[in-house]
């Protein structure tokens, strides 16, 4: 039976897409998708999204229908789930976190160790960067005994792209085990790291200075933010950029906060920005920042067991997560409280997927 998405639905953007494909895979439920990014200026399949398809594809056999650049309607259907090395590039600075993010649940599902090698931006707007997934999203992953690998080679920044990173599960779960908080508890401590590729090194000091007095002027002491510079002639990147990734480490959960450079945007603005984006979600009190509040839907509707999770903020991408998950999975119960923009807690209860 085929599933039906309208991807116009929510936030009508890409991430819709990459979840429904992403599900498809590691149910074998085929799917049509249709309305591809209907709501964005540009409608459509871009090469990031090319990518994520073409990856879950190989990954599972699959015969795909309308998968070109531009395309509004595609059909997935997959054969079975495959181990193995695969080698995918974007050919852009489209974002390898995205793709990643769609390769990960059939990763986990896989019957063998699974190797994804990835070249395309690491650091690039509109998407978490690659150090948001090393030491927060995979992180909290291990919490429901899925044990991965992300190895940073090169990064990538936007426009020019060209960073490489190596993805590995070398023994897959096949099933997850469940893990939810409501709360953070006490915050620890916080660590961060602060970057810049083909740029003088105090433009990453600057960052970490301004992110570590914002988050002393707000009360947080335990703070240490580790420096990442290439000396000009060792410099492997193609372009310049910079960023910086921050996170708690709290009694019960991980939280995170980041931020991009770019040309006329000051260092200590970007520090300061990602700063407050974590003090504001650490304000909450929930286990939860306001990123992994949506990217960790699919893996609590997957996992064995009901549970409930607090997120710092219900954003459109999380409420249609919610929608695509119970497209797959029908037998699930979702309890979501929260308006729009503000803290919000998700209960899940239901099945246990396992292969």
């Amino acid at each position: 039976m085929l599933v039906e998405i309208d991807g116009s639905f929510g936030e009508g953007g890409g991430q819709i897409l990459r979840t429904s494909v992403a599900l498809s895979a590691v149910t074998l439920k085929p799917v049509r998708i249709y309305n591809i990014r209907a709501k964005r200026s540009k409608p459509g399949l871009r090469r990031q999204h090319l990518t994520a398809v073409k990856a879950l594809a190989e990954m599972t056999d699959a015969e795909v229908e309308g998968l070109y650049v531009g395309s509004t309607e595609i059909i997935f259907k997959p054969k079975r789930l495959k181990a193995g090395s695969f080698k995918f590039d974007i050919g852009t600075a489209g974002s390898v976190s995205l793709v990643l993010q769609a390769v990960t649940p059939a990763a986990l599902f896989a019957p063998g160790p699974v190797r994804v090698w990835l070249r395309g931006g690491t650091d690039v707007p509109m998407s978490p960067p690659v150090d948001y997934l090393r030491f927060v999203f995979y992180p909290l992953l291990e919490r429901f005994g899925a044990k991965t690998e992300l190895v940073l080679r090169r990064r990538g920044h936007y426009p020019k792209g060209g960073g490489v990173v190596e993805f590995e599960v070398p023994s897959p779960p096949r099933r997850l085990e469940q893990w939810g908080e409501v709360e953070r508890g006490e915050v620890l401590k916080i660590r961060g790291l602060s970057h810049c590729v083909k740029l003088p090194k105090h433009v990453a000091e600057r960052q970490a200075r301004a992110a570590k007095e914002f988050l002393e002027r707000h009360g947080y002491r335990n703070v240490e933010i580790d420096l990442e510079w290439y000396p000009p002639e060792r410099d492997p990147h193609l372009g310049p950029g910079s960023g910086i990734v921050l996170w708690a480490i709290t009694e019960r959960s991980l939280l995170g906060g980041d931020s991009l450079g770019a040309r006329g945007k000051r260092a200590e603005a970007v520090g300061e920005e990602a700063a407050r984006k974590l003090v504001e979600d650490l304000s909450t009190g929930m286990a939860l920042d306001r990123h992994m509040s949506d990217m960790i839907v699919p893996y609590v509707s997957l996992a064995c067991g009901g549970t409930e999770v607090g997120g710092a903020k219900l954003t459109m991408h999380a409420w249609t997560h919610v929608h695509v998950v119970k497209k797959f999975l029908p037998e699930l119960e979702f309890e979501l409280r929260g308006d729009l923009g503000n803290p919000f807690k998700l209960k899940v209860k239901g099945v246990c997927w396992k292969l």
